[in-house]
Protein backbone atom coordinates (compact mmCIF):
# COMPACT_ATOMS: atom_id res chain seq x y z
CA UNK A 1 0.00 0.00 0.00
CA UNK A 2 1.35 3.07 -1.37
CA UNK A 3 1.82 5.81 1.91
CA UNK A 4 -0.12 9.03 1.81
CA UNK A 5 1.65 12.10 2.09
CA UNK A 6 0.62 14.30 5.23
CA UNK A 7 -1.24 17.33 4.32
CA UNK A 8 1.20 20.78 4.54
CA UNK A 9 -2.17 22.00 6.85
CA UNK A 10 -4.60 20.59 8.60
CA UNK A 11 -8.03 21.68 9.02
CA UNK A 12 -9.30 21.18 12.83
CA UNK A 13 -13.04 21.14 13.60
CA UNK A 14 -13.91 22.74 17.14
CA UNK A 15 -13.81 20.92 19.58
CA UNK A 16 -11.26 18.06 18.18
CA UNK A 17 -8.01 17.72 20.38
CA UNK A 18 -5.18 17.47 16.93
CA UNK A 19 -2.76 16.35 19.95
CA UNK A 20 -4.96 13.37 20.64
CA UNK A 21 -5.07 10.27 18.78
CA UNK A 22 -8.36 8.62 18.53
CA UNK A 23 -9.30 5.23 17.71
CA UNK A 24 -11.59 5.92 14.94
CA UNK A 25 -9.01 8.30 13.07
CA UNK A 26 -5.77 5.65 13.45
CA UNK A 27 -8.35 3.23 12.22
CA UNK A 28 -9.17 5.08 9.64
CA UNK A 29 -5.57 6.13 8.67
CA UNK A 30 -4.92 2.46 8.52
CA UNK A 31 -7.69 2.17 5.65
CA UNK A 32 -6.12 4.49 3.59
CA UNK A 33 -8.55 7.46 5.06
CA UNK A 34 -7.96 11.11 4.94
CA UNK A 35 -9.63 12.08 8.02
CA UNK A 36 -6.74 11.82 10.57
CA UNK A 37 -4.26 14.06 12.54
CA UNK A 38 -0.50 13.79 12.29
CA UNK A 39 -0.96 12.21 16.15
CA UNK A 40 -2.96 9.18 14.08
CA UNK A 41 -0.49 8.39 11.92
CA UNK A 42 2.62 8.80 14.53
CA UNK A 43 0.36 5.80 16.28
CA UNK A 44 0.54 3.73 13.13
CA UNK A 45 4.05 4.44 12.30
CA UNK A 46 4.89 2.93 15.89
CA UNK A 47 2.88 0.26 15.45
CA UNK A 48 4.14 -0.60 11.59
CA UNK A 49 7.58 -0.30 13.08
CA UNK A 50 6.68 -3.55 15.29
CA UNK A 51 4.38 -5.28 12.37
CA UNK A 52 5.05 -3.59 8.68
CA UNK A 53 1.87 -5.11 7.50
CA UNK A 54 -0.32 -3.87 10.07
CA UNK A 55 -3.05 -2.41 7.55
CA UNK A 56 -3.06 -6.10 6.69
CA UNK A 57 -5.08 -5.94 10.65
CA UNK A 58 -7.16 -3.13 9.41
CA UNK A 59 -8.16 -4.49 6.28
CA UNK A 60 -9.27 -7.93 7.68
CA UNK A 61 -11.60 -6.39 9.95
CA UNK A 62 -13.36 -4.42 7.40
CA UNK A 63 -13.49 -7.09 4.84
CA UNK A 64 -14.96 -9.41 8.29
CA UNK A 65 -17.39 -6.59 8.90
CA UNK A 66 -19.23 -6.71 5.38
CA UNK A 67 -19.61 -10.33 5.29
CA UNK A 68 -21.00 -10.27 8.74
CA UNK A 69 -23.72 -7.85 8.30
CA UNK A 70 -24.62 -9.10 4.95
CA UNK A 71 -24.85 -12.50 6.04
CA UNK A 72 -27.00 -11.07 8.40
CA UNK A 73 -29.13 -8.96 6.77
CA UNK A 74 -29.73 -12.04 3.79
CA UNK A 75 -29.32 -15.12 5.95
CA UNK A 76 -30.62 -14.29 9.28
CA UNK A 77 -33.16 -11.52 8.00
CA UNK A 78 -32.45 -9.31 10.14
CA UNK A 79 -33.65 -5.62 9.88
CA UNK A 80 -32.47 -3.80 12.86
CA UNK A 81 -28.59 -3.11 13.70
CA UNK A 82 -27.29 -1.20 16.79
CA UNK A 83 -23.35 -0.45 15.34
CA UNK A 84 -21.25 0.87 18.62
CA UNK A 85 -18.46 2.47 17.56
CA UNK A 86 -19.15 2.94 14.21
CA UNK A 87 -15.88 4.73 13.09
CA UNK A 88 -15.08 7.19 10.03
CA UNK A 89 -17.60 6.09 7.02
CA UNK A 90 -15.98 4.71 4.61
CA UNK A 91 -16.67 2.29 1.54
CA UNK A 92 -19.51 -0.04 2.36
CA UNK A 93 -20.43 0.82 5.72
CA UNK A 94 -23.13 -1.21 7.38
CA UNK A 95 -26.54 1.11 6.72
CA UNK A 96 -25.08 0.61 3.03
CA UNK A 97 -25.11 -3.26 3.32
CA UNK A 98 -28.14 -3.61 5.18
CA UNK A 99 -30.35 -1.25 3.31
CA UNK A 100 -29.43 -3.18 0.18
CA UNK A 101 -31.32 -6.12 0.86
CA UNK A 102 -34.07 -4.12 3.11
CA UNK A 103 -34.85 -0.91 1.86
CA UNK A 104 -36.68 -0.09 5.40
CA UNK A 105 -33.90 -1.76 7.36
CA UNK A 106 -32.84 0.06 10.35
CA UNK A 107 -29.27 1.10 11.37
CA UNK A 108 -28.53 3.49 14.32
CA UNK A 109 -24.85 3.90 14.95
CA UNK A 110 -22.81 4.81 18.57
CA UNK A 111 -20.00 6.99 18.57
CA UNK A 112 -18.70 9.59 21.10
CA UNK A 113 -16.28 11.00 18.68
CA UNK A 114 -16.69 14.23 17.17
CA UNK A 115 -15.12 13.91 13.91
CA UNK A 116 -16.96 10.65 13.69
CA UNK A 117 -20.21 12.39 14.58
CA UNK A 118 -19.66 14.97 12.46
CA UNK A 119 -19.38 13.28 9.22
CA UNK A 120 -21.89 10.54 10.19
CA UNK A 121 -24.31 12.89 10.92
CA UNK A 122 -23.73 14.71 7.34
CA UNK A 123 -23.77 11.46 5.35
CA UNK A 124 -27.11 10.51 6.92
CA UNK A 125 -28.96 13.47 6.86
CA UNK A 126 -31.18 12.16 4.01
CA UNK A 127 -31.37 8.77 5.05
CA UNK A 128 -34.93 8.01 7.00
CA UNK A 129 -33.78 4.91 8.56
CA UNK A 130 -30.52 5.93 9.75
CA UNK A 131 -29.59 7.77 12.96
CA UNK A 132 -26.27 8.63 14.72
CA UNK A 133 -26.24 8.53 18.68
CA UNK A 134 -23.26 10.34 20.61
CA UNK A 135 -22.87 7.62 23.71
CA UNK A 136 -20.67 5.94 25.33
CA UNK A 137 -20.60 2.56 23.74
CA UNK A 138 -19.28 1.01 27.14
CA UNK A 139 -22.22 2.52 28.92
CA UNK A 140 -24.70 -0.42 28.16
CA UNK A 141 -27.85 1.18 30.03
CA UNK A 142 -26.71 4.47 28.85
CA UNK A 143 -26.94 3.55 24.52
CA UNK A 144 -30.14 0.80 25.25
CA UNK A 145 -31.98 3.45 26.95
CA UNK A 146 -30.72 6.29 24.91
CA UNK A 147 -34.10 8.10 23.36
CA UNK A 148 -32.60 7.66 19.46
CA UNK A 149 -32.61 3.74 20.63
CA UNK A 150 -35.73 3.62 21.98
CA UNK A 151 -37.37 5.19 18.85
CA UNK A 152 -35.80 3.64 15.89
CA UNK A 153 -35.18 0.14 16.97
CA UNK A 154 -37.57 -2.12 18.71
CA UNK A 155 -35.72 -3.90 21.62
CA UNK A 156 -38.33 -6.78 21.98
CA UNK A 157 -37.41 -8.05 18.15
CA UNK A 158 -34.31 -9.56 17.66
CA UNK A 159 -31.65 -7.34 16.26
CA UNK A 160 -27.92 -7.28 15.68
CA UNK A 161 -25.23 -5.52 17.79
CA UNK A 162 -22.27 -4.58 16.46
CA UNK A 163 -19.41 -4.47 18.54
CA UNK A 164 -16.32 -4.61 16.12
CA UNK A 165 -12.46 -3.40 16.62
CA UNK A 166 -13.59 -1.68 19.93
CA UNK A 167 -13.69 -4.14 22.71
CA UNK A 168 -9.88 -4.24 22.87
CA UNK A 169 -10.57 -0.52 23.69
CA UNK A 170 -12.24 -1.49 26.96
CA UNK A 171 -9.73 -2.30 29.65
CA UNK A 172 -12.01 -3.96 32.71
CA UNK A 173 -13.99 -7.34 32.89
CA UNK A 174 -14.92 -7.00 29.36
CA UNK A 175 -17.63 -9.89 29.48
CA UNK A 176 -19.55 -8.37 32.81
CA UNK A 177 -19.35 -4.95 30.49
CA UNK A 178 -21.41 -6.51 27.75
CA UNK A 179 -23.56 -8.31 29.90
CA UNK A 180 -25.04 -5.18 29.91
CA UNK A 181 -25.77 -5.16 26.41
CA UNK A 182 -26.60 -9.39 25.70
CA UNK A 183 -28.83 -9.64 28.91
CA UNK A 184 -31.46 -6.92 27.32
CA UNK A 185 -31.74 -8.35 23.73
CA UNK A 186 -34.54 -10.50 22.80
CA UNK A 187 -33.87 -14.28 21.63
CA UNK A 188 -32.77 -14.82 17.98
CA UNK A 189 -30.73 -11.73 18.48
CA UNK A 190 -26.96 -11.93 16.64
CA UNK A 191 -23.80 -10.09 18.67
CA UNK A 192 -20.90 -9.18 15.71
CA UNK A 193 -17.57 -8.97 17.49
CA UNK A 194 -14.27 -8.16 16.78
CA UNK A 195 -10.87 -8.40 18.98
CA UNK A 196 -7.34 -8.16 19.39
CA UNK A 197 -5.93 -11.45 19.27
CA UNK A 198 -3.34 -13.51 21.11
CA UNK A 199 -2.96 -16.07 19.10
CA UNK A 200 -1.14 -18.06 21.95
CA UNK A 201 1.56 -19.66 19.68
CA UNK A 202 5.40 -18.46 20.55
CA UNK A 203 6.47 -17.82 17.18
CA UNK A 204 3.11 -14.67 16.96
CA UNK A 205 2.62 -14.23 20.34
CA UNK A 206 5.99 -11.94 21.36
CA UNK A 207 4.78 -9.84 18.49
CA UNK A 208 1.44 -9.64 19.55
CA UNK A 209 2.47 -8.34 23.03
CA UNK A 210 5.02 -5.64 21.27
CA UNK A 211 2.05 -4.17 19.44
CA UNK A 212 -0.25 -4.07 22.91
CA UNK A 213 2.52 -2.25 24.54
CA UNK A 214 2.67 0.34 21.90
CA UNK A 215 -0.71 0.61 21.47
CA UNK A 216 -1.00 0.86 25.59
CA UNK A 217 1.73 3.02 25.43
CA UNK A 218 0.51 5.22 22.00
CA UNK A 219 -1.41 8.92 22.60
CA UNK A 220 -4.61 6.57 21.88
CA UNK A 221 -3.92 4.57 25.13
CA UNK A 222 -5.43 1.54 24.49
CA UNK A 223 -5.78 -1.55 22.62
CA UNK A 224 -5.41 -5.20 24.88
CA UNK A 225 -4.72 -8.52 23.03
CA UNK A 226 -7.18 -11.27 24.86
CA UNK A 227 -6.87 -14.73 24.04
CA UNK A 228 -9.59 -17.07 22.13
CA UNK A 229 -10.87 -18.07 25.66
CA UNK A 230 -11.35 -14.73 26.97
CA UNK A 231 -13.03 -13.64 23.54
CA UNK A 232 -15.55 -16.53 23.62
CA UNK A 233 -16.79 -15.98 27.67
CA UNK A 234 -18.13 -12.75 26.22
CA UNK A 235 -20.65 -14.58 24.40
CA UNK A 236 -20.84 -17.26 26.81
CA UNK A 237 -24.71 -18.73 26.83
CA UNK A 238 -24.86 -17.69 22.91
CA UNK A 239 -24.43 -20.04 19.97
CA UNK A 240 -21.62 -19.26 17.91
CA UNK A 241 -22.23 -19.02 14.55
CA UNK A 242 -19.50 -21.87 12.88
CA UNK A 243 -16.99 -19.39 10.25
CA UNK A 244 -17.20 -21.87 7.87
CA UNK A 245 -18.02 -25.53 6.22
CA UNK A 246 -17.25 -28.08 8.71
CA UNK A 247 -15.72 -25.98 11.64
CA UNK A 248 -16.39 -26.18 14.70
CA UNK A 249 -18.83 -23.13 16.44
CA UNK A 250 -15.64 -21.49 18.27
CA UNK A 251 -13.85 -17.88 17.76
CA UNK A 252 -12.33 -17.62 14.18
CA UNK A 253 -9.41 -15.32 12.59
CA UNK A 254 -10.96 -12.26 10.69
CA UNK A 255 -9.55 -13.33 7.39
CA UNK A 256 -11.22 -16.80 7.44
CA UNK A 257 -14.73 -16.18 8.67
CA UNK A 258 -16.79 -16.97 5.93
CA UNK A 259 -14.30 -15.59 2.74
CA UNK A 260 -16.06 -14.79 -0.20
CA UNK A 261 -14.02 -17.40 -1.62
CA UNK A 262 -10.69 -19.71 -1.67
CA UNK A 263 -8.13 -18.29 0.36
CA UNK A 264 -5.19 -18.12 -2.38
CA UNK A 265 -2.15 -17.50 -0.15
CA UNK A 266 -0.73 -18.40 3.67
CA UNK A 267 -2.10 -15.47 6.05
CA UNK A 268 0.27 -13.21 7.42
CA UNK A 269 1.56 -13.02 10.80
CA UNK A 270 -0.16 -9.55 11.47
CA UNK A 271 -3.86 -11.17 9.85
CA UNK A 272 -2.99 -13.92 13.20
CA UNK A 273 -4.02 -10.65 15.64
CA UNK A 274 -7.82 -10.03 14.78
CA UNK A 275 -10.25 -12.64 16.11
CA UNK A 276 -13.78 -12.73 15.52
CA UNK A 277 -17.02 -13.93 16.95
CA UNK A 278 -20.63 -13.86 14.87
CA UNK A 279 -23.56 -16.10 17.92
CA UNK A 280 -26.88 -15.68 18.28
CA UNK A 281 -29.54 -15.61 21.31
CA UNK A 282 -30.87 -18.72 21.98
Amino acid sequence: MRERQAPQQEFVPVGVDPSRATIARVYDAALGGKDNYAIDRQVLDEARAVAPEIEELAWANRHFLVRAVRFLAVNAGLTQFLDCGSGLPTAENTHQIVQRYHRAGTVVYVDNDPVVLAHGNALLADNPHTRMVEADIFDPGGVLGHSTVTERLDLTRPLALLQVSTLHHYPADVAAMMRGYLDVLPSGSYVVLSHLLDPEDPDLTPTARKLERVALGSAMGSGTFRTRAEIERIVEGWEIVPPGPDREPRLSLCAQWWPDGPLLRPLTTTEHFFGCVVARKP
